[in-house]
């Protein structure tokens, strides 16, 4: 960390002023890259005119690092394996609310599934799965001994054959692979208006180091041959189903991440949260949030329950660190939000800054704009390498 940072003040000597520029005729892993390192230098630079913070304040310098699941070393990504399933082998903590939530992880997939109309398409979205992504981290951590931080899925490598990432290759330091093939007719998302034609899975994930059992859900499955539950909190245990689908993955390209952080969708806060979750005019644009759930497809289409699949947490980081290299690109909007709080609910009363975000027991509540900054330190205190 010591080295990357004195190259990173180097460059800060060089750089120059303005808007951040990227050479867009790269392909995305590499401007995502670019974006990062301008958003780092951003950080450092924004540090040098504040009071020096004492050592045992959060900074740029002493943040939790949140590194590619590919970069992660086999003892690291089998420590963190290691750990969902300690959390899905261990008993829920949440009161039971009439849910059916059979073990600790089952504890998330409840919340989410309650909060869901609150928490999407809504000015919290990103607040909000930011303080879930860290309650889940926090939880592996205290609970089950995770040494490491949150990892995330890279979208922008193998797009074209999901199969080959460290992330669903069904190798013993993956998140499983794809599912045992189950004939169906594809996945349609977009409020039913985007057709994805079938990969070659869409069954049981039966390959890979996680033994998850599913209780909840699924609720708006989009994939044909999934049926949703009868209400929202009944049992109904399974096996956890994919279907890698690259027709999808294909949308986390470089035209859609340069729209989104320095393009026409990259100017405000409403614009660059539409953007990312395809919440713009165009009916037939999923957005990079979307796009991510369809790509792992079967139980990952499920707006309610796709948190059963376990490359929702590296999926939802993956979000979080283009959310944040925006921010420190953008510090003008980094304080903003906008939006209602309900889910297609144009009436809906705005959300604020001081509104609470609901962990329903997971933990206390904290208001949005205590998650409004990774370097913040109340509770967060993290960067993305």
């Amino acid at each position: 960390m010591r080295v990357y940072l004195a190259a990173l003040v180097a460059l800060l000597a060089t750089r120059t002023t303005g808007a951040p520029t990227v050479d867009e005729s790269k392909d995305a892993d590499t401007i995502m890259g670019q974006l990062q390192s301008k958003a780092m230098e951003a950080l450092v630079e924004a540090e040098k005119g504040t009071p020096r913070r004492q050592a045992s304040r959060c900074s740029v310098g002493n943040a939790h690092i949140r590194r590619d699941w590919e970069k992660l070393g086999t003892d690291e990504k089998l420590d963190y394996i290691r750990a969902v399933q300690c959390l899905a082998d261990s008993p829920p903590k949440l009161p039971q609310y009439g849910w059916a939530n059979k073990n600790r992880y089952d504890d998330f997939v409840a919340v989410h599934i309650n909060k869901t109309t609150s928490i999407h398409s809504t000015g919290n979205f990103l607040s909000y799965h930011r303080f879930f992504v860290y309650l889940w981290e926090k939880a592996l951590r205290e609970e089950c001994g995770y040494n490491g931080y949150q990892p995330y899925w890279n979208w922008f490598k193998y797009t074209d054959d999901l199969g080959k990432s460290p992330v669903f290759d069904g190798s013993s330091t993956s998140l499983g692979g794809d599912g045992d093939y189950f004939p169906h007719n594809g996945s349609m998302g977009g409020g039913n208006t985007i057709y994805f034609p079938p990969g070659k899975g869409g069954g049981c994930v039966t390959s890979g180091p996680l033994n998850l059992t599913i209780n909840l859900g699924p609720i708006t499955p989009r994939m044909d041959g999934l049926s949703p539950v009868g209400s929202l909190f009944e049992w109904n245990p399974r096996c956890l189903r994919r279907d890698l689908t690259m027709a999808a993955s294909r949308n986390l390209n470089a035209v859609n991440l340069l729209n989104l952080t320095v393009g026409d969708a990259s100017h405000t806060i409403q614009l660059f949260q539409n953007e990312l979750q395809g919440a713009r005019t165009d009916p037939a644009f999923l957005g990079m949030h979307g796009s991510g759930h369809f790509a792992m497809g079967a139980d990952g289409t499920d707006l309610y329950a796709s948190i059963n699949d376990p490359a929702f947490w590296l999926h939802h980081a993956m979000l979080d660190r283009v959310y944040w290299a925006w921010q420190a690109l953008h510090p003008a909007e980094k304080g903003k939000i906008a939006g209602g709080t309900v889910m297609r609910e144009p009436n809906s009363p705005s959300a604020e800054l001081n509104d609470l975000l609901d962990a329903m027991g997971l933990d206390t509540n904290k208001p949005i704009e205590d998650l409004l900054d990774t370097l913040g330190g109340t509770p967060l205190c993290y960067i993305y390498e």
